[in-house]
């Protein structure tokens, strides 16, 4: 009998129709995926198989609009989800009400996340900021639930791993032959995943919660496409090619699928692909080989409409040109899809949202630096100093908008231009993560819109204190001092755009969720505390602000 390993996953929700969803399983061998709604509602699929393992994404039509129906997961007729001796509520999906005509959107964000130690241990980092929403929204059935969870990158760290990670890779290879303690092929990848998504809060929250994700550095490598400098010496290597190959492949089964919509799916030519072979692993192997010799063959950005709140999500780390004398962080092509949907319909949204896992608007210091950075690197102060400027950039993690000049200034034109004149939208905001705090700023332009950098991480990990202090000053006008000389000696100029800082920074594990209604947004900024004695976890609200009112 099939069982089930990981998931399911509620992914893609239609917010068109409101008929239909997508959930993602994976069993333990080939079956079909079936999934039953109490309101009728369902659908089935067979696996598809991927270097042993199998999955499915099940599309779920016939669900009723503005309604909330629990589900169950069948594999080849037997019911193994909900768990037999689970103690959580059942998973629903919630179908929202006919665009146009939906009472609000709630989407909390976040990112880097390392997997949460066993129960009854907060780690190193303290307490899991998505592992805490989900104990809370268990314990309250009746509490308001985002309608989606987008996450912001880090979702796994493939070079950074527990303790049980570690012990299980020893039993398998030589920790002392590169990559060491990292993760080097496919099968490993899936222990990150079976580790991470595997908690039993995060996997009922999962279950019953939308997600949208997209990748950063740590779901491949630390600094992955900083340079091309970087990546030669990468490619130099004898473990790299596997470990990038899996890195995309692992992507492409357990996050980027999910984002996709039915139709999306059905147009997919590798999807259909893998999904009619026996096996689909040579396939997978070399379309994600060719997303990394070739990153222009693949996009792994997406759109998606929320009725009248409009998401991008732009792959800020695969589509990135790394030739100093033309450093992009998005190839022409990507950077003309961003534009072209962000200008598309333009008048026919209230919200624009921009999902990049990096920063737009950093601390002024930083942004000085990184400017600074590109223009010794690319060779503006001579040889000596682009060896000491590729030097710094992998030290201090320089890879931020800001250190891709040209790349800054388009995407500031961009907002501006959107958020300009009559048809403009109530609100742009670019949602991130990365930094390992959070904090609200806005650049001084003449825009109609509200325009924001709505930056939020980490929900489960840890900062030094001295980098604390570097963000604090990076924000305080000793700081703008500073990063003014460095624009000196890098010959950079002024930013075309200004900004402030209107809250934090601050710093912990927590999640942001913004609630936008017709043309109104407002943000919460949650922190996951530890609790006392044998209090479990819980999180604070520290932060409840309106960003736009109703004109």
């Amino acid at each position: 009998m099939a069982g089930l390993r990981l998931g399911p996953l509620l992914r893609h929700v239609d917010w068109d129709t409101g008929g239909s969803a997508t959930i993602w399983v994976e069993a333990d061998r080939p079956c079909t995926a079936e999934v039953r709604c109490a309101d009728g509602a369902g659908g089935s699929v067979r696996t598809f198989q991927v270097a042993g393992h199998h999955y499915a994404l099940v599309p779920v039509t016939g669900l009723t609009p503005g309604t909330a129906t629990a589900y169950e997961v069948l594999l080849d007729g037997a019911r193994v989800w909900p768990l037999a001796d689970s103690g959580f509520p059942p998973s629903t999906i919630t179908s929202p009400a006919v665009a146009g005509r939906a009472p609000g959107l709630r989407i909390t964000f976040g990112s880097c996340r390392q997997a949460a130690p066993p129960a009854g241990r907060h780690g190193p980092h303290g307490a899991d900021a998505l592992d805490t929403l989900a104990a809370r929204l268990a314990a309250d059935p009746e509490a308001v639930r985002p309608d989606v969870l987008l996450l912001l990158g880090d979702q796994v760290y493939a070079d950074a791993l527990s303790q049980e990670t570690r012990q299980w890779l020893s039993a398998r290879r030589d920790l002392r032959d590169p990559p060491g303690a990292q993760v080097a092929d496919y099968e490993e990848y899936t222990r990150l995943y079976y580790e991470s998504w595997l908690d039993p809060e995060i996997r009922w929250l999962l279950s019953t919660v939308p997600s949208l994700h997209i990748f950063d550095d740590h779901d491949v490598i630390d600094d992955w496409n900083t340079s091309a400098a970087w990546l030669e010496e990468m490619r130099a290597t004898p473990w790299w090619q596997e470990r990038v190959i899996s890195g995309l492949m692992s992507y492409w089964v357990y996050q980027h699928l999910g984002n996709l919509s039915p139709a999306e799916l059905e147009a997919d030519g590798v999807y259909g692909a893998v999904r009619q072979l026996p096996d689909g692993t040579d396939l997978l192997r070399s379309f994600a080989s060719a997303a990394d010799s070739d990153p222009a063959s693949v996009r792994w950005s997406y759109r998606r409409d929320f009725g009248r709140t409009r998401l991008l999500m732009v792959d800020t780390r695969g589509a990135r040109v790394l030739a100093e004398d033309g450093r992009a962080m998005l190839d022409p092509a990507e950077e003309g899809w961003l534009r072209d949907n962000a200008l598309a319909g333009h008048g026919g949204y209230d919200h624009l949202l921009i999902g990049s896992s990096l920063p737009w608007l950093m601390p002024p210091l930083i942004h000085d630096a990184e400017t600074w950075n590109a223009a010794l690197c690319r060779g503006e102060r001579g040889p000596r100093w682009a060896r000491i400027g590729e030097d710094l950039r992998r030290r201090s993690d320089l890879e931020h908008w800001a250190a891709f000049p040209a790349s800054f200034a388009a995407l500031s034109d961009l907002i501006e231009e959107v958020g300009t004149g009559p048809r403009a939208p109530a609100t742009v905001c670019v949602l991130s993560g990365d930094v390992h705090h959070a904090y609200v700023a806005e650049p001084l332009i003449p825009s109609t819109a509200r325009v924001f950098q709505l930056t939020c991480s980490p929900v489960h990990n840890s900062i030094h204190t001295a980098v604390k202090l570097g963000f604090r000053l990076g924000w305080s006008r000793l700081g703008r001092w500073l990063g003014r000389g460095f624009s000196r000696h890098g010959r950079t100029g002024r930013p075309p755009v200004s900004w402030r800082r209107t809250g934090g920074p601050w710093f912990g594990n927590q999640l942001m969720t913004l609630e936008l209604a017709g043309r109104t947004a407002r943000l919460r900024l949650d922190q996951a505390r530890k609790g006392r004695g044998r209090a479990g976890a819980r999180l604070e609200t520290v932060v409840d602000r309106e960003l736009a009112g109703a004109e």
